[in-house]
């Protein structure tokens, strides 16, 4: 995307991890806006260390390196950018079967989700703390001449033409993963979906420089986020709790109000309780 800062965009048949790929390179120097993007990764991860992995080629495999000039409590709305800008980048397509934006939204944190609350996409951020000192690349507001804000790697999976149907998924994920494909009924250009990704998150990039566009961030997360209003049980490492999701704090933490108190979460694993379960 020559218009944006993801100019480089370095791709590959199949890698062990595009979050891992620019970890490396983020740690010998590479500036802010390097983009992976692979057909297939053989050691993919999300969250908690669970696995994920799709036929080589079907779904959008990416990884961007961005270097926030931020705080280490705000870098997780580097997350929230780039769920906002893939939701906005999917309602910005033109796809044969019509807009899915409407029906897509965010499962707090990291998650995007369809109306029946199969996953759609999942986002994972990576950070390396120590400030890098090469002059490999341009130093940013805030660093020294000769260093860069520390990384944060954000790669997403996005579900784009598999599963084609139900019965391609394996059995214990069918009734809980969809693609874009079985959304609008058509199969869809993943080019086309990674130049719209790269330039939605252009401006929510921008937003994560400014106290103002970071609540901007967390209002669009609110008003993107299904969890709110939803009965959740969050899994901490030092237990779990339920309530209902009551909001979205202005640093983009979930808040969940509980019998006779309110909690708000800023790392966790969230379950939406349904009904009867």
């Amino acid at each position: 995307m020559p218009e944006t800062r993801f100019a480089d965009i370095r791709r590959f048949d199949s890698i062990d991890s595009t979050n891992r790929y620019l970890l490396d390179e983020a740690r010998a120097g590479a500036p802010e806006g390097v983009v992976a993007v692979a057909d297939h990764q053989t050691a993919g991860r999300g969250r908690l260390g669970r696995s994920w992995e799709a036929p080589a080629g079907a779904n959008l495999l990416m990884s961007v390196l961005l270097r926030p000039d931020i705080g280490p409590g705000d870098r997780h709305l580097a997350t929230t950018a780039v769920a906002l800008a893939a939701v906005d980048a999917i309602g910005s397509l033109e796809l044969p079967g019509g807009p899915v934006a409407p029906g897509v939204s965010i499962k707090w944190p990291n998650d995007l989700v369809d109306p029946a609350g199969r996953k759609l996409a999942g986002v994972l951020a990576e950070s390396d703390l120590t400030p890098n000192t090469s002059a490999k690349g341009a130093s940013a507001p805030g660093a020294s001449a000769n260093e860069q804000p520390a990384p944060v790697v954000v790669g997403i999976g996005i579900n784009v033409n598999w599963p084609a149907d139900e019965a391609e998924l394996p059995p214990e994920l069918r009734g809980l993963a969809v693609s874009l494909r079985q959304l609008v009924g058509a199969p869809v250009d993943r080019e086309a979906l990674l130049e719209a990704v790269l330039s939605c998150l252009e401006i929510r990039v921008d937003d994560l420089g400014s106290e103002d566009g970071r609540g901007r961030l967390a209002g669009d997360l609110l008003a993107a986020c299904s969890t709110v209003g939803t009965r959740v049980r969050v899994d901490l490492p030092d237990g779990s709790f339920e309530g209902t999701a009551a909001g979205i704090s202005p640093e983009g933490h979930l808040v969940v109000a509980t019998v006779g108190a309110t909690r708000t979460v800023v790392a966790g694993d969230v379950v939406h309780v349904r009904p009867g379960s």
